[in-house]
């Protein structure tokens, strides 16, 4: 019977949602969805010093906007709960002290200021087969000695006794055949001083208990693959073990390296999903929703690191990926991070989002600007006129708020040069003959013919009408603009710039 499909995501809660982070959500959520399986949120708290409040809620809004719902998470319960290490923290120790007592793993009562000691004493100081006989555990210390220590509740962790000379290897779902040498891995912590297990622990004996059928975690977790093969070995389930595939880095946009938020403040662009605002200091780091990124275009540009369908189709709803979506496309090589193509992805979503599905999106822009649009049905005329415009949701403010306020100031500079009085009187005698509800190429028409019989160039009057009507040299169609205006807004924003043009 083929085992179901359930996979997870475990973010810590320690800061801001990396957009690699939630391509890696992403990645598990269609998988799962593809094959009628199980989308899992799992809180991985274990590390208290780095926890951060309001970090979890932050990830779950995050995973929200995307439409990556998860199925089983701490705020949905379900039969394999609780979805916070941090709660289930009394299931890892009898894990660890069965390793100890199979010989897999050892007790260690090194104090920080010894271990500090040694890494000055010893460069690169790694804790495994070619120094744990010179540190103080269980190895080391005599029976009776250990047996004192443990009784007296003496500070100490509990290792794993990585084995020598052995090859620890796997198949990975995107690269392969993945092999390790043991010689090489140091003797990983797995449950610390405060009892809390660390993610090497925690990860195996949750993903079983879970359940979990397929892990997709990034490529920065490939080296930790041989401790948690080991485990799910040494704990007698391997059996049970999961499929492994672990996902390809997101570059910077140079290629050199793994992209970080320093990257992003460094380059002008956010890798977070959504603003975070650190709690300690009240710094806020921008997210892509806020810069004005629709959620499926964000959603789709992150799919395409790193994977592709085989065909030149880039654009992808969410119900499409989750189609067409196979590990077997996913790439072993890094994906460049490039904004100007992120950008496109949401300049074409937009372009082919309905008026009617941007009219609340367009509103809040307007909003933060202090502009009300009152009527909806115009809202959506002038969505549907500027939307193609438009590469952020934050474009709208300036692209569509001069249709419902007017312009503060006229960019008078590109008019002035070339002004005569011949052209004011143009444009006196224009709005005097316009229609109380004009069509747009009525509007046009009358606007050349008159032009011609004052013998004006139509061309050389456009470009101070539309400075007239939003301020600057931008917008759609200048009769267009003019028609949703209407012919009293339309007379009054002219007369208004010929008052400033003398």
């Amino acid at each position: 019977m083929e085992k179901k499909v359930r996979v997870r995501f475990a973010p810590s809660p320690t800061g801001g949602l990396h957009l690699g982070g939630v391509r890696t959500a992403l990645f598990n959520y269609l998988f799962a969805k593809q094959h009628q399986g199980t989308f899992i949120l799992r809180v991985e708290d274990t590390d208290q010093t780095r926890f951060v409040a309001g970090a979890e809620e932050y990830i779950q809004s995050c995973l929200n906007w995307c439409g990556i719902h998860p199925d089983e998470s701490p705020e949905k319960e379900g039969a394999f709960g609780p979805y916070r290490q941090s709660e289930r923290k009394s299931t890892y120790r009898p894990y660890a002290e069965q390793l100890v007592a199979d010989g897999f793993a050892y007790y260690a009562f090194d104090t920080p200021e010894e271990l500090d000691a040694k890494r000055k004493e010893v460069p690169n100081f790694l804790y495994g087969r070619a120094t744990r006989m010179g540190m103080r555990n269980s190895l080391t210390l005599p029976e009776a000695e250990v047996e004192r220590l443990l009784a007296a509740q003496t500070a100490h962790v509990i290792r794993i006794k990585m084995p020598e000379d052995e090859t620890v290897t796997f198949n990975d779902m995107i690269r392969g055949l993945v092999s390790f040498d043991t010689n090489l891995v140091d003797d990983k912590v797995l449950l610390k001083a405060d009892g809390m297990p660390t993610y090497h622990l925690a990860v195996v004996a949750d993903d079983r208990a879970m359940q979990i059928s397929h892990i997709f975690r990034g490529e920065e977790w490939l080296p930790s693959a041989p401790i948690h093969i080991l485990l799910w070995r040494y704990l007698g389930w391997e059996d049970e073990m999961p499929q492994w595939a672990h996902l390809p880095l997101i570059l910077k946009p140079d290629g050199n390296g793994k992209l970080s938020k320093r990257d992003g403040d460094r380059l002008g662009f956010p890798v977070y999903a959504q603003n975070w605002q650190d709690p300690k200091t009240g710094d806020i780091t921008q997210g892509f929703r806020e810069l004005g990124f629709l959620p499926g275009a964000f959603v789709n540009l992150l799919a395409m690191l790193g994977w592709n369908d085989g065909t030149d189709q880039e654009i992808f709803n969410l119900d499409e990926l989750i189609a067409k979506f196979s590990v077997e496309r996913i790439s072993k090589a890094g994906a460049k991070f490039d904004f100007e193509k992120a950008k496109w992805y949401n300049q074409e979503w937009i372009k082919h989002t309905e008026a009617a599905d941007l009219l609340l999106l367009v509103k809040e822009q307007l909003a933060i600007k202090g502009i009300v649009a009152e009527n909806d049905t115009q809202l959506e005329t002038v969505i549907t006129l500027i939307k193609d415009r438009c590469t952020l949701l934050t474009d709208f403010s300036i692209q569509a708020g001069y249709f419902f306020v007017k312009p503060e100031k006229y960019d008078l500079a590109a008019v002035q040069p070339k002004w005569t009085a011949e052209k004011a009187g143009f444009f006196r005698s224009w709005i005097s003959q316009m229609s109380a509800q004009p069509v747009a190429t009525e509007l046009e028409t009358q606007f050349k013919d008159l032009a011609a019989a004052s013998g004006l160039k139509p061309g050389e009057l456009m470009l101070p009408l539309r400075i007239m009507l939003v301020g600057g040299k931008f917008g759609p169609g200048v009769f267009d603009i003019a028609v949703l205006l209407g012919t009293t807004e339309t007379s009054a924003r002219i007369e208004a710039a010929l008052e400033q043009l003398g």
